[in-house]
C-alpha cells in the first residue's frame, strides 16, 4: 500500500483570496501548499484593469510569509464596458494571465459582470488575437431557470456559440458540476479545459439539503446528482488533460455563512490537496493525482512546471472545526471536524 508520495509542488488555478485584513488568513493558507495560483478579482469594487491587479498583487505578495514562493497569477473582471484596449494591456504584463466572465448575479460580487455576451464579441476576438484566455463562470442568471439546470442552460445557449465563434480562444470552464460539463469539455478541442473542486468531488445536492441545511456545503454552482459526482470524479481521475485543480476556494465567515441569507462558498484551501488525494484514493487513482494538480494546469497556460516537491504522507489528519479569519469571527472549512488520511509535508 502506498503510505508516500512524492509529487511536484501544485497550483491552484481558481482561488478568492478576499482583500484588506482577509489575506493575513487567506494567503499564508494557500501559499503553504500551492506554488501559483490564478486569484479571482471579485473584489468590491472589481479588478476591472491592469492597473488595479497590479495593486491587488501588491497586496498579496505582501502577505506572504517570509521564506514561503508563492506567485498570485492576476486575473481581471470582465464587463458590459470593459475597453478593448484593456485586453491588449493584459497581453504585455506577465502578471495578469485572463479575464474571468462572471454572468451578472451568478454568485458572489457578481452584481457588476456580464449582461450578454453577443455585444462582448469584439472583446473575444481581441482575447482570441492575443491569445488571452477567459475563464468562465458558467450559468445563466435569469430567474425561471432552475438553480440546478443553470450550467447545462449556459452550455447550451452560451459557451457553446462562444466557443464555436472562436474556435483558437482558450477557455477554463470553471468548477464545472454537472455530466453535460464533462462532456462538452471532452467534445471540445484542447482550447477548452476545465477546473473541478474538492466539494464538487466529494459532495452531492443530498449532502447539503437532506437532514437540515448544511450552509457550509452551499457554493455556486450548487452541488448536483448523485450522476453528476460520478462524473466529475471519473473525469479528474482519468489523466485526461483538459481536467484541472481549481479549489474554488471561498472564504465567508462563519456568521455570513450561517445567516437568514448565506454566502455562496466553500473555504477548502489549508486542506485542499489533502482532500483531493481522498478522492484519488477512493478512485484507485492516485497515480494521476500529479497531472490533475501539477501538470495539466501549467500546460494549458502554457507556465513552466513547478521544479520544486511536496510530499503527502499516509497519516490521520483531522481537520478543525474552526479557523480564525477576522478579529471578530472565525471560519469553517470544508469537511471540518473530519480525519483525513493524507498529511501535507513539504519535501
Amino acid at each position: 500500500m502506498t503510505d508516500s508520495i512524492l509529487l511536484t509542488r501544485p497550483d491552484d488555478w481558481h482561488l478568492h483570496l478576499r482583500d484588506g485584513a482577509a489575506l493575513a488568513y487567506t494567503v499564508p493558507a494557500s501559499a503553504a501548499t500551492f506554488a501559483r495560483a490564478i486569484v479571482m478579482p471579485n473584489l468590491r469594487p472589481p479588478v476591472t484593469t491592469v492597473a488595479l491587479a497590479a495593486q491587488y498583487r501588491d497586496r498579496i505578495l505582501a502577505a506572504i510569509p517570509q521564506g514561503v514562493q508563492f506567485e498570485p497569477l492576476m486575473t481581471l473582471y470582465l464587463t458590459d464596458v470593459t475597453p478593448i484596449e484593456e485586453v491588449e494591456r493584459v497581453a504585455n504584463p506577465n502578471f495578469v494571465h485572463a479575464f474571468k466572465l462572471y454572468p451578472a448575479g451568478a454568485t458572489t460580487n457578481s452584481d457588476a459582470g456580464v449582461t450578454r455576451l453577443d455585444p462582448l464579441y469584439p472583446l473575444f476576438e481581441a482575447m482570441q488575437t492575443h491569445d488571452v484566455p477567459l475563464l468562465v463562470h458558467g450559468e445563466v442568471t435569469r430567474p425561471e431557470v432552475d438553480i440546478f439546470d443553470r450550467e447545462a442552460r449556459f452550455i447550451e445557449e452560451s459557451l457553446a456559440p462562444l466557443t464555436q465563434s472562436f474556435p483558437a480562444l482558450r477557455v477554463v470552464f470553471e468548477h464545472i458540476t454537472t455530466q453535460a460539463a464533462v462532456d462538452f469539455v471532452l467534445a471540445s478541442d484542447d482550447h477548452v479545459a476545465a477546473t473541478i473542486t474538492p466539494q464538487h468531488l466529494m459532495h452531492q445536492r443530498n449532502d447539503m439539503l437532506a437532514g437540515g441545511i448544511k450552509p457550509h456545503l452551499y457554493c455556486l454552482p450548487i452541488l448536483k446528482t448523485r450522476e453528476d459526482l460520478a462524473a466529475l470524479r471519473k473525469a479528474a481521475t482519468s489523466g485526461n488533460k483538459k481536467f484541472f485543480l481549481g479549489t474554488d476556494s471561498a472564504p465567508h465567515a462563519r456568521a455570513s455563512k450561517e445567516s437568514a441569507c448565506g454566502c455562496a462558498g466553500c473555504y477548502s484551501a489549508p486542506y485542499a490537496l489533502s482532500l483531493y488525494a481522498e478522492v484519488f484514493e477512493a478512485m484507485d487513482a492516485l497515480h494521476h493525482l500529479e497531472g490533475f494538480a501539477a501538470l495539466h494546469g501549467p500546460a494549458f497556460y502554457r507556465l513552466p512546471v513547478n521544479t520544486d516537491k511536496l510530499r503527502i504522507t499516509k497519516c490521520a489528519a483531522r481537520i478543525p472545526e474552526s479557523l480564525p479569519y477576522s478579529e471578530s469571527d472565525g471560519i469553517i472549512p470544508l469537511a471540518a471536524g473530519k480525519t483525513l488520511g493524507w498529511r501535507v509535508a513539504h519535501a
